[in-house]
């Protein structure tokens, strides 16, 4: 892509506004994320398995209305309900620090807070990839998604850092406060748009399961896709187990203050940036499909430092643990993220991308509640062995597919309506 073309997206005034809350909305999700366990673990003193539980809650809604989403957000105006997700959300989690200082703050109540934000979440993120073709011109929509793809994976990996030096210097439940008017940020960003969206067009007589399963037919009679999608689950499914177990394992095990905790966490968001800035750099050495797997590959080491770390000099293995781990994951969700919207039509754009999520994200809450009834049963120790040999084995679909053998992302052509590959010439 060229130089000239990224520039004129950059002066593209809607799309900005697009990007900008995309990027806090992105931010506000994952530091929301890691807040909420904090405010459970330092307010309420939740337990291995309410940490499980909380978790859980907060990633849900992938599971429960993951698929239907992409239909329904194919039927209405994408701005609006985005827009409408921002507000609920910004609501939601600013009655954390209302009921904190009323003295009526519960687990029963972050747990509904979670889930509830799940699930706009869910609705915002599937919307605003259905919502860029309508701002931007055709040639500059793989420009577009790299970029907020690249913000989202940033927001990923640095927002639990970011939630927990916002809990540090301003104290858990205060912190709640800053994420709802992150949302709040993002809403007026949307309301900056000047672009008037269509109202989508609708082919009467199409039951809901028709389309859902329209979706998932296409992700998995694709090989390819379908490699992603079991790597991605896999990946999912014991980077939240990790997740769940992380902050008491810093904080219990290792004997971390909240300040260092911050620090650690924060390790992991400067490696994701930096892999989010250098991904171009190893999509050119290496070639963008192979970046998928060979990420995934590299950071199975990285991965078994982690639980190795005990109190005292040791718990630098985790931090270079992590250090490896957010930079390879940030290559690998940019390079197959890019690669399944690159070889999938238009029309289906919106139930792959709600198809994927579903498996992915979907995976989230029953890892972080195996995470939380391992960590109870076994130690929060032993939790973490298993979520790293399991993410350090997650590359294996991807290793048996095609995708081990091709350099470059194939042409759309080369993916019929059905989902079957056909022949397509690949660049070195």
């Amino acid at each position: 892509m060229g130089q000239g073309e990224r520039v004129s997206l950059l002066r593209h005034h809607d799309f900005r506004q697009l990007w900008a809350s995309d990027t806090i909305s992105q931010f506000g999700t994952f530091i929301g994320q890691t807040v909420l366990p904090l405010v459970a673990v330092t307010v309420l003193a939740a337990t291995p398995v309410e940490m499980g539980l909380l978790t859980a809650a907060e990633t849900a809604a992938f599971l429960l209305i993951g698929l239907p989403a992409g239909v329904w957000v194919d039927r209405m105006r994408r701005r609006t309900l985005m827009m409408r997700a921002d507000v609920a959300r910004a609501a939601l989690m600013l009655s954390i620090p209302v009921a904190w200082w009323a003295g009526a703050l519960t687990l029963p109540h972050m747990i509904v807070v979670g889930l509830l934000v799940g699930v706009c979440t869910v609705f915002f993120d599937v919307s605003y990839q259905s919502y860029l073709p309508t701002l931007v011109s055709r040639d500059q929509l793989l420009d577009g998604n790299s970029k907020l793809q690249a913000s989202q994976q940033v927001a990923l990996i640095s927002g639990p850092a970011a939630g927990g030096g916002l809990a540090t210097l301003i104290g858990a439940a205060n912190a709640t406060i800053a994420v709802g008017f992150g949302f709040v940020a993002s809403w007026l960003f949307l309301l900056r748009i000047k672009k008037v969206e269509p109202q989508p067009e609708r082919e009467h007589g199409r039951k809901l399961r028709t389309e859902v399963l329209e979706g998932l037919k296409f992700v998995f009679h694709n090989k390819m896709l379908r490699a992603i999608a079991l790597a991605g689950t896999t990946a999912g499914f014991f980077f939240q187990m990790e997740t769940a177990a992380m902050v008491l394992f810093l904080t219990k095990d290792l004997h971390l203050s909240s300040a260092q905790v911050g620090l650690v966490l924060a390790v992991g968001g400067v490696s994701g940036a930096l892999g989010a800035v250098t991904a171009n750099w190893w999509y050119r050495k290496i070639g963008n499909a192979r970046a998928i797997w060979v990420s995934l590959v590299a950071i199975a080491p990285f991965e078994l430092l982690i639980p190795l770390a005990y109190p005292g000099w040791t718990v630098w293995l985790s931090v270079i643990g992590m250090l490896g781990v957010g930079y390879g994951v940030t290559v690998h969700n940019i390079a197959q993220v890019s690669f399944r919207q690159s070889i999938c039509p238009d029309r289906l754009l919106g139930r792959m991308n709600a198809s994927m999520r579903f498996m992915i994200w979907g995976a989230f809450p029953l890892g972080s509640l195996a995470g939380g009834v391992l960590g109870e049963l076994i130690s929060v120790r032993g939790a973490l062995w298993v979520a790293a040999i399991g993410l350090s084995l997650c590359s294996l679909p991807l290793i048996f597919s095609p995708i081990r053998t091709t350099v470059r992302t194939p042409t759309p052509t080369s993916v019929d309506p059905a989902g079957h590959e056909q022949p397509a010439p690949q660049g070195p």
